[in-house]
């Protein structure tokens, strides 16, 4: 009985115990957590305090980052050109261009930075880095006023780090300044519409540059001739909804737009001529093909373009693939959502660019892949809006795949842009020029490369236009004289340089152009872009 009992009262106290501990491990458990809620809430809270600080060091960091790959020299035919345009007077540019089939403003900041900088190739290329930094400047000091901090912080960090602007921000090219000029016209256009006290500086601002945008590119055209019309048809069905409300701001607005309207286009008159010449020349011939709408796309995401890759096409097209299903899963999934009505605005206009410019492609191309990027800035702000929406998690993991993305995009310039093989032309040209020497370049343009990096005299250069390109005569004087064939040079005694990416052109000179004959020659790959160089230096007695 006794030992029946002292069993019992062992089993209460195994059960008791039990209890305890079970007691005591909710209780251990329930601490951890309330200690890991506290640093987690700790944590959070040491971000959010220090958010501002945060976002500055992004911006910084991502300016770094962003001019890595421009401390070079090397170039291909669009950079050349606009190398060759900063070294002449400004008149002369304004001429030139006008036979070109771009816009001058940009011409004329590469003029002013080549003024500074010395004609530094490395400084004017650093040029097109500013407007990305100027980009994700602007989430700290616009987006953020306008749409919250998170939005600001992802706006510049996406500004910066999308691969598409890594790629062209070392491009001596006007596309990132459009993308700039573009996005600004857009945000003080949602301030007009935002803000309910009518400001005179939203308006200046709007309409300085809806002017920069047109006189940068003709995309930029379009696109703040399109944000000019949303801004007519949006204060016209305001005032005339409000028409019995005193002091009614819309109609205040509408004045101003007629203001600002008026304005634009007569400072928009003097490149009026200009531009109709441009559109005769476009319908005449230009090289833009039929587009191709993958690649277009891929473009967007990636800044892959035709036989241009820093992002190594399966990583681009997974990437683009699932971001874009990303984008539509994320519109559809938040459609009716007040918070992204400025996303669809920018949907919208992003959307009628596009069409606006299908439109003129129907009477002749016009439309190709990086001059999207004058719209990419729309493009970014709506990706930004949609991850708002999401948790934490999301972003962290779509903003690390993008990121990823670039570093990829960047490393591969690096390692291109900086290869030693990229100097061997140059340093070749160097080593056996004499002044008097003349050069001739074929339609194959990579002569150019070489010519305009050492700065050769544009009286000594000769472009052999032998596929008789259309009108391009007055354009190419910014690097030389344009001729059809060699007889111009029959009388011509001393040393010929033929710059080509194959040795027809030395042989061409050797047949056509008695008592020629061949000093030397030399090939040349190099990793920049991939482009060969067959270099043949000629006497002609």
């Amino acid at each position: 009985m006794q030992e029946k009992d002292n069993k019992e009262k062992s089993n209460r106290s195994n059960v008791i115990n039990s209890v305890k501990n079970t007691n005591n491990y909710k209780r251990s458990s329930l601490n951890n957590e309330l200690d890991y809620n506290k640093k987690n809430n700790s944590l959070i809270n040491i971000v959010n305090k220090n958010l501002g600080l945060l976002h500055i060091i992004l911006v910084i960091l991502g300016a770094i980052f962003i001019i890595l790959p421009c401390f070079h020299t090397n170039l291909w035919f669009d950079e050349s050109y606009t190398i060759s345009i900063s070294r002449k007077p400004f008149l002369e540019i304004l001429n030139l261009i006008a036979h070109d089939v771009h816009p001058v403003l940009y011409y004329y900041i590469i003029k002013v930075v080549s003024l500074l900088t010395n004609g530094s190739i490395i400084g004017m290329r650093i040029c097109s880095a500013i407007p990305v930094i100027i980009m994700s400047i602007l989430g700290y000091t616009h987006i953020k006023k306008d749409f919250g901090e998170k939005i600001g912080v992802l706006f510049s960090f996406f500004s910066i780090f999308w691969p598409t602007s890594v790629v062209y921000a070392s491009e001596l090219r006007m596309y990132t300044w459009e993308m700039l000029f573009v996005t600004l016209t857009a945000i003080y256009a949602y301030r007009i519409l935002k803000y309910r006290e009518v400001k005179n500086k939203n308006w200046i601002l709007f309409a300085c540059f809806s002017l920069a945008s047109a006189y940068t590119h003709y995309y930029g055209l379009i696109a703040s001739f399109i944000i000019n019309l949303l801004l007519l048809i949006y204060f016209s069905i305001k005032s005339y909804k409000n028409k019995e409300v005193k002091n009614n701001r819309y109609l205040k607005n509408l004045k101003r737009w007629f203001i600002s309207a008026v304005i634009q286009i007569i400072a928009y008159i003097p490149w009026f001529y200009a531009l109709i010449k441009q559109i005769k020349h476009v319908a005449e011939g230009f090289w833009i093909g039929a587009p191709n709408i993958p690649k277009i796309v891929e473009f967007q995401f990636t800044g892959n373009l035709d036989e241009t890759i820093h992002v190594y096409r399966p990583i681009a097209l997974l990437f683009t693939i699932l971001f874009f299903i990303y984008l539509i899963y994320s519109f559809k999934k938040n459609w009716n959502r007040d918070e992204i009505k400025p996303a669809k605005l920018a949907l919208l206009i992003y959307i009628l660019v596009i069409l606006v410019v299908l439109a003129f492609s129907i009477i002749r191309s016009i439309f190709y892949a990086r001059y999207l990027l004058t719209i990419t800035g729309l493009f970014i702000f709506i990706i930004c809006i949609l991850l708002s929406r999401e948790k934490g998690r999301t972003v962290f993991l779509i903003s690390t795949i993008t990121l990823t993305i670039s570093l990829i995009a960047n490393i591969n310039l690096i390692n291109e842009n900086y290869d030693k093989s990229n100097i061997a032309p140059y340093n070749y040209v160097i080593e056996n020029k004499m002044e008097d020497d003349i050069y001739i370049v074929s339609n194959d343009l990579n002569g150019f490369h070489i010519i305009t990096g050492l700065n050769i005299n544009p009286e000594n250069v000769y472009f052999l236009n032998v596929m008789n390109w259309h009108d391009i005569e007055e354009a190419y004087k910014t690097f030389g004289i344009t001729i059809k064939d060699l007889s111009v040079l029959e009388d011509y005694k001393g040393r010929i340089w033929a710059i080509s990416n194959n040795d027809n052109l030395g042989n061409e000179i050797i047949n056509n152009l008695e008592n020629s004959e061949l000093i030397k020659s030399q090939h040349f790959e190099t990793n920049y872009r991939k482009f060969n160089y067959e270099i043949a230096l000629i006497e002609k007695n």
